[in-house]
């Protein structure tokens, strides 16, 4: 079965929320985040020819959130106003509750 790009992000841009939201109510600990994102990652492996498959603003905000939460150490995503404000921002666009913000250019890994 081929697993479309979509159907991906639809199912993984739920889960990164919720990931997201636990971590910061400190209901999750980091590691716990950042063994999804690992698991996200590699998952992605596993889409055949996303190549062939265009973005939506949908998954460019969805990849922008995954790397962000990569890159950035763990006490600025729990602490840093500004980062913590963007992707949750993102965060609620993902969820249908927010506006999509277009200087968001999230990339495939």
């Amino acid at each position: 079965m081929t697993l479309l790009v979509q159907h991906f992000i639809d199912r993984k841009a739920k889960q990164l929320a919720f990931y997201m939201r636990s971590y910061w109510q400190n209901e999750l600990p980091y590691a716990e985040l950042e063994c999804f994102l690992w698991d996200t990652f590699e998952e992605w492996s596993l889409v055949k020819n996303p190549q062939s498959q265009a973005y939506s603003h949908k998954e460019r905000i969805f990849w922008h959130v995954l790397h962000q939460t990569h890159y950035w150490e763990e006490p600025l995503i729990r602490n840093d106003d500004c980062i913590k404000t963007q992707l949750l921002m993102c965060i609620l666009c993902l969820e249908g509750q927010g506006l999509c913000p277009l200087d968001v250019v999230g990339i495939r890994p």
